[in-house]
């Protein structure tokens, strides 16, 4: 930690020679000590508000936190392409067996989904041969597929297929007299096919009463089975291979009972450490070179975790003493903004960065020696640190005047941005439940209220505007009429005035923010106290060393108003 943070707490007082305790003299003292209190704390405080640079030509105090911020973002950075390079191994493994399993176990796959489902029958036989057929795919897996794959055991530890059907409990129907007779209680019957009883007569199975199908209560009909298989691509990234266990259904949705039955493919991929796992060459040692970055990037992150805590803490006293030495001298409290300038934001994204990066470097490690195997949580870790890293290097360009405005301007204008989107909101959520109950039975982009407020986000965007306007259905005259209405209303209020008003906000905070670097910010009783340090010269003495020579750049006289947090 650097040494003019600990000067932050430690000041010290000698008495001056010659002073005596006489009459008057104790007075004269006192109000001597109060004058090198008030000295001591505003050469502290000019002293915080400096930026690294400025810190080391004062003290020579040598920037430990911006020398290891820099190192972390490369570190950071790196290891975070490595482990997307490695997770992207992973999903394209994921993607690219799922497809393969539609081609194999979907009778007439052309390869294109139609909207949410992979394809539909429309007939009996087709119905009835699309199940025959994955039955069949299942049971000469080995002999058709091209993958690393074998068969896997199920929660009940057996291996083979599972085949459920759910239908109403009993009924009859009558269409021609539109006659219903019907129970509407749900029954479920299963049946478990093991590859010795695929492996006899075909016909034997086909024709059991299980596979009797009474369309008209016939709910749906799912085929769920498990298979293995070992991702052997990663070797070529220098990497472990992954152990699969890819838990497939295939369901026959007929819940509709509309003359078409939806076919749905559904894989869930779990990875699982591999047993007897032997292999040679490389890739182990490549391993062990992984898991020592990883953990210098912890040792790193850990030691910017603990530099940055301190500093807040010794902020906060600092802060302390400035408030009781306000409210002493001055009879008076501290304005809000003034004591949250105490309070670095930018130290507290750097605390949560790290701990995330922490933890996401212990997951990755675990992932890298498959114990554990959840990829999505360590790519939600590692990719929001990381991007909180880089954000913060704006910190560092705010200390030049002309890089700071973009910083200034977002804290000038976020509050009145943040009420202004509570009223558009309320606005934004009426247009939402309206187009989705009104316009969903007739536009797909209304079905649900996410795609709603989806497809409108867009339209404020001025993206897919003639296609929304296009692909309502013209059934109903009404219900037509209604959607010009809506989606006119929608996009001159949105575009037009919320919009405009919205970028109106920013640009007038931009414009005060430009007036104030010209004509100089309104002095807050912190800035006024500051300005009255009579020691300017010492804190502006020009050194010699190498590091200022290099990186410290000296901001102009006419920014030494502004306070920028260190």
């Amino acid at each position: 930690m650097p040494r003019g943070a600990e000067a932050l707490d430690l000041p010290v007082w000698s008495t001056a020679p010659g002073l005596s305790w006489g009459p008057g003299g104790s007075t004269a003292m006192a109000h001597l000590d109060s004058d090198m209190k008030e000295e001591c704390l505003r050469k502290d405080l000019r002293f915080y508000f400096m930026n690294p640079c400025e810190k080391y030509r004062a003290r020579h105090q040598i920037p430990w936190k911006l020398a290891l911020q820099i190192l972390k973002i490369l570190m950071v950075t790196t290891q975070l392409v490595r482990f997307g390079l490695s997770n992207q191994l992973v999903v394209a493994f994921k993607e690219e067996n799922t497809m393969a399993f539609k081609y194999l176990f979907l009778r007439g796959y052309a390869g294109i989904d139609e909207e949410n489902y992979s394809y539909s029958v429309y007939t009996q036989e087709d119905a009835y041969e699309s199940i025959f057929y994955a039955i069949n795919q299942y049971h000469h897996l080995k002999n058709i597929s091209l993958g690393t794959l074998s068969y896997g055991e199920n929660e009940e530890h057996r291996i083979g297929l599972k085949v459920c059907k759910q239908h109403y409990k009993k009924g009859t129907m009558f269409p021609s007299d539109e006659t219903l007779n019907i129970d509407s209680d749900i029954e479920t019957d299963c049946i478990f096919l093991d590859l010795q009883g695929l492996s006899k007569n075909t016909e034997d199975w086909k024709n059991s009463s299980f596979f009797r199908l009474e369309f008209y209560r016939l709910l749906q009909v799912e085929i769920s089975f498990h298979l293995k298989g070992i991702d052997l691509q990663t070797m070529l990234s220098r990497e472990l291979p992954d152990c699969y266990i890819f838990q497939n259904t295939i369901t026959f949705d007929n819940k509709a009972h509309s003359g078409k039955i939806k076919i749905f493919f559904d894989s869930d991929a779990n990875i699982e450490e591999c047993k007897d796992l032997n292999i040679s060459g490389s890739v182990q040692k490549n391993a062990q070179y992984v898991l020592a970055f990883d953990s210098f990037v912890i040792v790193i992150c850990l030691a910017s975790l603990i530099l940055c805590t301190r500093s807040i803490v010794l902020a906060l006293r600092l802060r302390k003493r400035f408030l009781n030495f306000f409210l002493e001298k001055y009879q008076r409290h501290v304005c809000s903004a003034d004591q949250w300038e105490f309070i670095n934001g930018w130290y507290v994204l750097v605390i949560i960065s790290d701990l995330m990066t922490i933890i996401g470097s212990i997951l990755k490690m675990e992932i890298q020696v498959k114990n554990i195997t959840n990829y999505d949580l360590c790519s939600i870790l590692l990719g929001t640190s990381t991007l909180l890293v880089w954000v913060g290097v704006i910190r560092y360009l705010g200390y030049f005047q002309n890089y700071n405005v973009l910083i200034l301007t977002m804290q000038a204008s976020l509050p009145k941005v943040l009420r202004f989107c509570a009223c558009a909101g309320m606005i934004y959520l009426g247009y939402t439940f309206c187009g989705w109950i009104v316009l969903g039975p007739y536009h797909n982009k209304f079905v649900a209220l996410n795609t709603v407020s989806e497809c409108l986000f867009s339209l404020v965007n001025g993206d897919d505007m003639f296609a929304t306007f296009a692909q309502i259905q013209q059934k109903s005259v009404l219900v037509w009429l209604f959607s010009r209405l809506y989606l006119y209303s929608f996009i001159s209020l949105f575009i037009y005035m919320i919009l405009s008003l919205f970028i109106a906000l920013i640009t007038d905070s931009y414009d005060t923010i430009k007036k104030y670097q010209q004509n100089g910010f309104p002095e807050t009783d912190l800035q006024e106290f500051l300005k009255e340090c009579n020691s300017r010269e010492e804190y502006q003495k020009e050194s010699s060393a190498f590091l200022s020579r290099i990186c410290c750049l000296r901001r102009k006289e006419s920014d030494d108003h502004l306070i920028f947090t260190n």
